[in-house]
Formats: C-alpha cells, sequence, structure tokens
C-alpha cells in the first residue's frame, strides 16, 4: 500500500494542475502526423477516424529495458507482455498480446511494410498458446524513431492479422546527428545484471541520399526467484535451490540499416535491411537424483537457443500524373536453432552424450507490392477524395530441420525432445490480394473512409474483408468516430506443420507428471486419426464507437469503446492423454506418445473493451514543462461457440477443447491496465514517474478448483536524467521502485512444485523486482 499516497498525488495534479494552468499552456500543439490506417497526406491523430498511439524516442528509452516488447507492455495499456519461464522456445521469444487476442492477431510493420513472423511456435502453457507471432524484441530501440499503434481492426487495408490492430515501427531517418549509449543495471536480488551498448549515425550519399546505421548489443545474466526443493529429504540435494526460474540469459547482436536516394526529380529509391542473432539460454526443470549414472545426484537441462533474423526491403516511389505510387519487394526470414546441454537420453544410458542438437525452425516471407494513390477535387467536398489502389503478392515457407539421431531416440533429450527425420520438411504457400480504399473530408466537420481488399490463398483459397470508418466534428474540441470492419487471419504455415514430440507435465491424479506429448501437423495421418481436419482462416467483425476532446491546444482526451467478434478461432488442442488403443494405433505409425495435440479451429470469442487516454502540457517559465498522461485499457473475451467434439474423441472419453483451452483465451489476460505518467523537462534536467496497476488474471486448469486468480498488482517506474554538456547526457532510474512481486502461486494444478516455481510465467509484468540502472549517451 505504500504507493498509495504517490497515486494520490499523480491523480490530484492530472485533474487540478490542467485546471490551473490553462491559462499558461504552451502554444505548440500535441499533434502529430501520422502514416498508419491512411493513405492521406498530413492526416494528424486528432483527425483520424480509428485511435491511433504514437511512442515517441523518450517514452521508448524511458525505462531501464533495452526490449521493445517490454517497453510498449509498459506504455500501451492494452498491450500485455508476460515473461514466462521453464515454457522451452516460449523463454527466447517471448509473446505480446494487444487487447487480450493471440499474440498472432496483431499485424507488425516496419516503415508501412509487413514484418515476418518468428520460426518459433508456442505450444507450452504460456498466454498465446498455439500462436507463431513476430519477434518484437528483434527489432533494437536504437533505429526506431517512433511507432505508431493502430487500435482496430485493419485487415481490410493490410491483409492478414491485423484483427487487434496494427503496430507501425517508423525507423529514423536522414543523415544528421547520431547517439551512442552504454547502459548498466541489475536487480535488487543481485541477479541479472545487464550491459547494453547502442548507437545510431548517419551518413550522405552523395548531395542527393542518405543512409542510417543502428547497432544495438548487450550482454543480460539470468535471473532466478525459484525456491529450494523440499519435495524428498531422501534426495542428496534436499533444501538446495536447484531449479532456475526467471529470465534466461540472453545476449542480442543487431544491426539495421535504413537509405534513400534521389533517382530523378520525381524518383526516389529506399531500402532499409537488419541482421541479428540473440543467443538466449533458458533452464528446463530440475531433473532430479537417480535418473541418470552421469548426473547422480541430478541435473538441470539448459536449452540453448539462437535466434537468427534477417530482412531486407528496398523500392522505388515517386509521383507521376498526380499519382503517388510505390514499387517495392520485400524479404524476412526467422531462423530458431535449439541445442541442449547438461542433460542426457535416459534410454542411452551410462552412454548418453550431454549435449545433443535439437533440430531448427526456419520461417520465411517474400512480397511484391504495388501501391497508387491520388488525391482527386471534388467540388461537393471541403476537401479531396483520396483514391488509393494496389496489388500484392506474398510466398511464405516454413521448414523443420531435424537434430541429432540422440536428441530423439527413445524418450529423447531431457528438457526437449529434438525434431524428428520425420518431421523435417518445407512447406510453402503464395496469395495474391488487391485492395482500394476511399477517404475524402466531405465536410469541415465530416470526415468518411472506406477500404475493400480481396486475397486468395493457394492452401486455402479467397477471403474479402471490408472497413467503413467516419468521423464528425462537433466543434474544434468535441467530435465523434465510428469504424466497422471485417477481417482474417489466414492460419500461418506454423500451424499447419509444427510437428514435435516432448515432455509436458500434466496434472494426473493430483501429481505434475511428466508426459511424452506429440504435436502432430493437422494433415498427418497421426493428427486424422485423432479427428483432425483442415484449417481454415479466422474471420472476425470489429467495431468501435469513440469520442475525442479537445478543450484546449494542450490537452485532448479520448474514449473509444470497441467489439470484436472472432469465428473459427485457431487454437492448438488439450494435452489429450490417449488411452491404450490410441497409442497403439500410434504406434503402428511409429510414434510412441502418451498424449497427442493438434491445431483446430476451435472457438468462436466476442472481446468488448474500452480505451481511455488523455494527455496533457503545462508549460511554465519557472517550474519547467509537465506532459501528464492517463491511460487506461478494459478488456473482457467472452466464449460465443465451442465447435463440436471430433467422434473418434467422444468415443474414447477425450475432449479437444477443454476447460482450461478456452479459459486461457477468456480469462488468462490482466481484466484492464491503468498508467499515470509524468514527464517533467527544464532546462538541462528530467525527470519521469509512471504509476501503473496491472489488473487480475486467472490461470485455469481442467478442474476448476485448481483455477487460480491473482490480484492486482501496482508498480511505480523513476527516471532521471541530466545533460551535461551539448553532447553528453546521463540518465538513472529505478524500475518497480516498491519492489513489488505478483501473488505466489498456491494452486497445485499450476505448477508451483512445491513452492520451486513460486510465481506465475502469466504475471503481465513479470517477478523480477526491483531492477536499477543508469545510461551514458553522447548524441552530436
Amino acid at each position: 500500500m505504500r504507493v498509495r499516497p504517490l497515486l494520490l498525488a499523480s491523480l490530484i495534479s492530472s485533474i487540478v494542475i490542467p485546471a490551473f494552468a490553462q491559462q499558461q499552456a504552451a502554444d505548440g500543439e500535441l499533434q502529430s502526423i501520422i502514416v498508419t490506417g491512411t493513405y492521406a497526406k498530413n492526416r494528424r491523430t486528432v483527425d483520424t477516424e480509428s485511435p491511433v498511439d504514437i511512442i515517441g524516442t523518450r517514452e521508448l528509452q524511458a525505462s531501464g529495458s533495452t526490449e521493445l516488447a517490454t517497453v510498449l507492455g509498459r506504455v500501451l495499456p492494452s498491450l500485455n507482455f508476460p515473461r514466462p519461464s521453464g515454457a522451452d522456445a516460449s523463454d527466447a521469444v517471448r509473446p505480446a498480446q494487444l487487447r487480450g487476442l493471440s499474440p498472432d492477431q496483431v499485424l507488425v510493420l516496419v516503415n508501412g511494410k509487413r514484418r515476418h513472423a518468428s520460426a518459433v511456435v508456442n505450444v507450452n502453457g504460456t498466454q498465446g498458446r498455439g500462436s507463431a507471432p513476430v519477434d518484437l524484441n528483434a527489432i533494437p530501440l536504437s533505429a526506431i524513431d517512433h511507432i505508431e499503434v493502430l487500435r482496430d481492426g485493419a485487415a481490410a487495408q493490410y491483409g492478414s492479422d491485423a484483427i487487434a490492430g496494427v503496430i507501425n515501427i517508423i525507423l529514423k531517418k536522414g543523415a544528421a546527428g547520431g547517439e551512442a549509449e552504454i547502459g548498466f543495471g541489475e536487480y535488487q536480488e543481485r541477479d541479472g545484471k545487464q550491459v547494453s551498448l547502442r548507437g545510431s549515425t548517419g551518413f550522405n550519399l552523395g548531395e542527393d541520399g542518405w543512409v542510417r546505421i543502428a547497432i544495438d548489443a548487450a550482454d543480460r545474466d539470468p535471473t532466478n526467484r525459484a525456491g529450494a526443493d523440499f519435495r524428498n529429504p531422501a534426495d542428496p540435494r534436499y533444501g538446495k535451490v536447484n531449479q532456475r526460474f526467471g529470465d534466461p540469459e540472453t545476449k542480442p547482436r543487431v544491426l539495421f540499416v535504413n537509405g534513400q536516394y534521389r533517382v530523378s526529380e520525381n524518383t526516389d529509391w529506399y531500402a532499409f535491411a537488419n541482421y541479428g542473432q540473440r543467443d538466449t539460454s533458458a533452464a528446463a526443470t530440475w531433473r532430479t537424483f537417480g535418473r541418470s549414472p552421469l548426473y547422480p545426484e541430478g541435473f538441470l537441462p539448459l536449452e540453448n537457443s539462437k535466434s537468427t533474423d534477417a530482412a531486407l526491403v528496398t523500392g522505388l516511389r515517386g509521383e507521376a500524373s498526380g499519382w503517388r505510387w510505390d514499387v517495392s519487394l520485400n524479404y524476412g526470414q526467422n531462423e530458431f536453432k535449439l541445442d541442449l546441454d547438461n542433460t542426457v537420453n535416459l534410454d542411452l544410458g551410462a552412454n548418453s552424450p550431454t549435449h545433443f542438437y535439437a533440430g531448427k525452425l526456419k520461417n520465411s516471407q517474400s512480397l511484391l507490392n504495388v501501391d497508387v494513390a491520388r488525391d482527386y477535387p471534388v467540388e461537393a467536398f471541403t476537401g479531396p477524395l483520396t483514391v488509393a489502389l494496389g496489388a500484392e503478392y506474398r510466398r511464405e515457407e516454413y521448414e523443420i530441420g531435424a537434430g541429432d539421431v540422440a536428441s530423439y531416440s527413445g524418450t529423447g533429450a531431457q528438457g526437449f525432445s529434438g525434431f524428428r527425420a520425420v518431421n523435417a520438411g518445407s512447406n510453402s504457400r503464395h496469395n495474391e490480394s488487391v485492395y482500394a480504399n476511399f477517404e475524402a473530408e466531405v465536410t469541415k466537420q465530416f470526415s468518411a473512409s472506406a477500404a475493400l481488399r480481396h486475397e486468395r490463398y493457394s492452401d486455402f483459397g479467397n477471403t474479402t474483408s471490408a472497413k467503413a470508418s467516419t468521423r464528425y466534428a462537433f466543434n474544434e474540441a468535441v467530435s465523434l468516430r465510428a469504424t466497422a470492419s471485417s477481417g482474417f487471419r489466414a492460419p500461418s504455415l506454423a500451424q499447419q506443420f509444427y510437428t514435435i514430440t516432448t515432455t509436458n507435465f500434466s496434472v494426473v491424479n493430483g501429481v505434475n507428471t511428466p508426459i511424452e506429448t506429440g504435436t502432430f501437423a493437422v494433415g498427418s495421418a497421426a493428427a486424422a486419426a485423432l479427428g483432425a481436419t483442415p484449417l481454415k482462416a479466422e474471420k472476425a467483425r470489429n467495431y468501435s464507437l469513440g469520442v475525442l476532446l479537445q478543450p484546449t491546444r494542450n490537452w485532448t482526451a479520448s474514449i473509444d469503446a470497441y467489439r470484436i467478434d472472432i469465428d473459427d478461432r485457431i487454437a492448438l488442442s488439450a494435452n489429450m492423454t490417449l488411452n491404450q488403443a490410441l497409442k497403439d494405433t500410434l504406434a503402428r505409425q511409429g510414434l510412441l506418445v502418451g498424449a497427442g495435440r493438434y491445431f483446430t479451429n476451435a472457438i468462436d470469442t466476442r472481446t468488448t473493451g474500452v480505451d481511455i487516454l488523455s494527455t496533457y502540457r503545462w508549460e511554465s517559465s519557472k517550474a519547467g514543462r509537465f506532459d501528464f498522461t492517463a491511460a487506461y485499457n478494459h478488456n473482457k473475451t467472452s466464449l460465443e461457440h465451442v465447435n463440436a467434439n471430433p467422434a473418434i474423441l467422444t468415443a474414447n472419453g477425450l475432449t479437444l477443447i477443454d476447460r482450461q483451452s478456452i479459459n486461457r483465451i477468456t480469462v488468462g489476460s490482466p481484466k484492464d491496465k491503468f498508467s499515470l505518467a509524468t514527464d517533467w523537462t527544464q532546462g538541462n534536467w528530467g525527470a519521469r514517474a509512471v504509476v501503473t496497476r496491472y489488473g487480475s488474471f486467472t490461470v485455469p486448469q481442467n478442474n476448476a478448483a485448481l483455477d487460480q486468480t491473482y490480484d492486482p498488482q501496482w508498480v511505480l517506474d523513476l527516471s532521471a536524467s541530466v545533460k551535461l554538456s551539448k553532447n553528453w547526457r546521463l540518465s538513472a532510474g529505478i524500475d518497480n521502485v516498491t519492489d513489488r512481486y505478483p501473488d505466489q502461486v498456491t494452486s497445485a494444478g499450476n505448477l508451483n512444485n512445491n513452492g520451486i516455481n513460486p510465481y506465475s510465467g502469466w504475471a503481465p509484468n513479470g517477478f523480477n523486482g526491483r531492477y536499477y540502472y543508469a545510461k551514458a549517451g553522447y548524441s552530436w
């Protein structure tokens, strides 16, 4: 409760200071030009028909984190970024959610171009289970100028995935200026030490072009909040901390390049590219004594992965005969390789190796885009009619590479059984799409837009999306906006073809029991034996209604309510523990497993919510400049329909989509998030304070008595900076000043393991505690 006095003070300042200071407001407006969700020129945030958040450099650099997804989770009330531990590849590539929806139901763009997804599929019991989203942390903060977040469905404008919204990352540009920064940090528990180095600079390409280079590198030690192991007094390591439960050890290295060159008077060539690697060492579950002669006291398997990310976008754009045009090529890929150390294959006994190569995953996409836009004067309108047309060709490929034979033979390597030779292979598809978009300022008070997009996929067929938006300004201070749209998300290749056999833990007779579990490709014979049918696209309908208030040029507020209906949501099925008859069926296919699962179009859901945002700027010659921001998101997902259980499963007493699978989607994300932020600058000094309330969430089980609902969590972050000279700046801060932790796990069904894993990996702010950091930066 120590944070309440500060919260009360922040509330008072957010309400009282604006009223007191209106006459002292600065002359500048708090509005920016946006490019996301519109093809019109010079569209301001205050004029948008859909809500768009702009996150600038100040917000991106105002915390101790150097991970983009972590930063977004702190500044965006509608974004959730938990920190799972002990979840295999999901420790290394953690998923983020927008508006409580699946991580792959948000589209990520870089400079307006579609970003490729990660190769990793989240198949364990984390938030976003079953998704294969974009790895936001592969994009370095040093390369980013600002980020625009469109909180609205936009599949009619951008295509698949844009159901929850669009995150458009705008890169720094131009040759002028540069900066370099080194940072240090450590948690209160004296672990998780971090050293980061990042920089950005630009160069002229003669008189007609420029190129800008950004680098990010960091070394992050692991954290550990595991409890001592008191399960078995006969254990030689009884009472010791054997598990590692927390953030993994990571070492990212990223290079980003952005450039442009004037080819002719009306034509520019542009390109941006990145290459990065992130080495991660994450711990699996501790294996107790007596299991292997190589580790008589037990062992902790380590999952050492290398995620390699590369992308290149290049194109020409210009103007001709009144048309703005853009032709681009876009290639991106992510490769995830996994090694295991400090572990054994129990079936190989004393002859087992202790290092294994488990295999690789690779996802790639190639695109060709042609976009044109033109402003047509219409005599009856106060502004032009903007017509935008475009076409896209996209090819995707997903590859699984086999590991060492020893990694998967028998029961496989402990911690993560490798990808088998029979799992290996490459699959691809392509799609073509065309779209049309129309926008117009009909009167000074009324504007409207409409979009239509048709796509044809080689694997599941055709789909058409539409969107209509409008805005009406009653006066300069009050306006109303509304949108209605249909959208879709194509089943990813990863969801269609991902295949693996791993050790998963399920509650059997009240005990967390390891079971060899097969994840089967939807079209495989194994999945067919369990009732699988081909995947089809998710279909969505989005509705939003909002009011935008601008009492003064320095004070804006918006309230946006929304509803998102999604049919045929794709989910990874329950871990179905098989009876002997089904085990025998799969054994005849060479699959020795005790449980099975596959992806399926499972359920229909309805998500309703509201976003509230208010910003105010107060400038005083004596007190400096204050920027106040209050933001709130409330979100609720409810079940509308569950598809019928396959007959073969019903006959064998199994359920494809069980209570836990459903409730992960409906109650697993925080119900709401609220934040109050104050930024202060005066002369060479600056400071920032943020109070965030993360709402309650529930980690469900099939037995409702084993559910656990976690209380809301208050977190306070503070930072300050000083400019020592024209070029040098020092900054320091404390994240989670009051050292708050989420509730401890009390339910036996939530893998507490008798206190060894004391916290939930679903906690929206993690469970590492207070973090201290300092940075030194040089700019020119």
